[in-house]
């Protein structure tokens, strides 16, 4: 039966538009054409400039052929022409692939191919790379070289320059909306650890959606003065390009993550917000107390990744840093839920208040919806803090799927949830808590052990910087808790069993670490802990 507010009351021109992130920098640079835009090195550009490279780019894309459904790759860190390839690709309807700029060639090639690239834009600090890449490919795409000021010398990767293709182009180019928000906006692998990576697409409706579930879950406010700590090419810098875009605020880019630089920038430009995975902050606790002087604003970080420890948040918000807590993953375009504050909280200790900020929280405004269920049975699990279940999400911030991939992208939708592998618990209040990848859990004697609980112990020991732990093969237990650490450079003799009795006097006997190892972690360019490894090495532990 169609009801009455059908009749006549259908979609057109004047009540419905597109939902596109590129719309974005045209109401912006309309509204706030002479304010500050991007700030790297010596370069400063208003939005009006801004908008002006964003439609050269698009228009000299369009004039070489490039239109809807073509990928274009970037090989960039975080530089003006990262931020500009954010909305003058998508202008044309072209796909975005941003790539891990810390893989090898090898791994770059799969990508360029997999995901047919017809250009790809590269800076010449990864110019060897690229060069190596391409030559694996039959099909060779139009090469783009960035010479970035900030860099130096580098690999030129062809003889067409960025700045000059920028000139093909026309600053009054007349962009347009996709004609359906459903269509692809960018491409996102995984770093997967075994096999070759997925490619996670993204639609610009979803792009849309999660840019301003972050200002609505972040309270950014107008004009935000925003420090490029977290990789664009991750998960499309977690939709913050678009994010930033449209709350005018001012790109202040970074080429690599560097403390002491982090710290000055904080300084010079009075920055009000950064992101980054917990190793970011931790970097910061360990920065100079030269470096960290002088810093009289509030600045606020926000946090996902491995789950922070406890400390790690205390320690960084005793600095003048205010801590969000976030939670997501490539497939979800970055983080969709949070550990939504509450005033009540404001009164307890400092220990306990970042214990309750280690949570990963609830769902952003803009996600359909979350559980933690049993992945057998697709049913919730109580929320009593204590029943382990995967987390499953849904809504318009998931994923399109996996590119050319359909096994795969039906397992990770089976139930009409996306299943994340990602294991924790409910609480009471529907904060959920991760308590570890399903890949990652020690099961010693029947017992299940959450590496992330004993990580939060070990990191509150005064000597510990950084640590992981991974489940080491055991004939009697079956797997045993087995810690890697690194000590703080001032630490002076600390010995594993300093660490396993500090384990002892903090937590059950079954999960203290068995054994613990000294070293230095191998991580992610994002800066995650790459357990994978670390577990190979456990193995060869005698």
């Amino acid at each position: 039966m169609t009801s009455i507010f059908d009749q006549g009351l259908a979609p057109r021109d004047a009540n419905y538009a597109v939902q596109s992130p590129v719309d974005f920098i045209e109401r912006t640079a309309s509204v706030y054409p002479d304010y500050p835009a991007i700030i790297h090195g010596a370069i400063r550009r208003n939005w009006a400039d801004t908008y002006d490279r964003c439609r050269r780019l698009a228009s000299a894309l369009k004039g070489r052929g490039i239109g809807k459904g073509d990928t274009v790759a970037v090989m960039l860190p975080n530089i003006p022409a990262m931020v500009e390839c954010h909305f003058g690709v998508p202008m044309v309807g072209a796909v975005l692939n941003t790539l891990n700029v810390r893989l090898d060639a090898e791994a770059i090639a799969f990508m360029l191919e997999h995901g047919e690239a017809k250009v790809v834009i590269a800076d010449r600090e990864f110019g060897q790379v690229v060069k190596d890449a391409v030559r694996h490919l039959e099909q060779k795409p139009l090469v783009i070289d960035v010479d970035d000021p900030e860099y130096g010398e580098g690999v030129q990767v062809s003889d067409l320059d960025y700045e000059a293709f920028l000139q093909e182009g026309d600053p009054a180019f007349q962009w347009s909306f996709p004609a359906d928000e459903w269509d692809a906006i960018s491409l996102n692998y995984t770093s997967g650890t075994t096999g070759n990576p997925k490619g996670v697409v993204y639609h610009h409706r979803g792009a849309y959606i999660n840019a301003l579930g972050n200002q609505t879950v972040w309270s950014m406010g107008m004009h935000p003065v925003y420090l490029w700590t977290l990789p664009m090419f991750h998960c499309n810098g977690w939709c913050f390009p678009w994010t930033v875009t449209a709350m005018a605020g001012t790109h202040v880019c970074l080429r690599r993550v560097d403390p002491e630089k982090i710290l000055q920038l904080i300084r010079d430009h009075q920055v009000t917000h950064m992101c980054g995975a917990p190793i970011v902050l931790n970097a910061l606790l360990n920065a100079s107390p030269e470096a960290k002087a002088g810093i009289d604003h509030e600045v606020k970080s926000m946090t996902a990744g491995a789950a922070p420890p406890a400390q790690v948040i205390g320690s960084i918000e005793e600095m003048g840093i205010k801590v969000t807590h976030v939670y997501g993953l490539t497939e979800v375009y970055g983080p969709v839920t949070v550990c939504a504050w509450k005033d009540a909280w404001d009164e307890l200790p400092l220990r306990e208040r970042a214990q309750i900020k280690a949570r990963q929280g609830v769902r952003y405004h803009t996600l359909g919806g979350t559980m933690v269920g049993d992945p057998s049975t697709m049913q919730p699990v109580p929320k009593d803090g204590k029943t382990i279940g995967e987390i499953f999400l849904r809504g318009n911030t998931v994923m399109k799927g996996y590119l050319k991939n359909p096994s795969a992208t039906e397992e990770a939708f089976r139930g009409g949830w996306f299943h994340t592998g990602d294991l924790a618990v409910w609480h009471e209040d529907g904060y959920l808590e991760i308590k570890d990848r399903l890949k990652d859990i020690i099961i010693s004697g029947g017992e299940n052990i959450s590496t992330i609980e004993v990580e939060d112990t070990l990191y509150r020991h005064p000597a510990v910087m950084e640590a992981a732990v991974v489940a080491r093969p055991d004939e009697k237990w079956g797997e045993t808790p087995c810690a890697f650490v690194t000590l703080k450079p001032e630490a002076g003799d600390v010995s594993e069993e300093d660490l396993i009795e500090f384990c002892r006097e903090h937590l059950a006997r079954f999960k203290v670490p068995k054994t613990v190892v000294f070293s230095e972690l191998p991580k992610t360019s994002t800066g995650k802990i790459q357990k994978f490894v670390l577990r190979d090495q456990a193995k060869e532990l005698n």
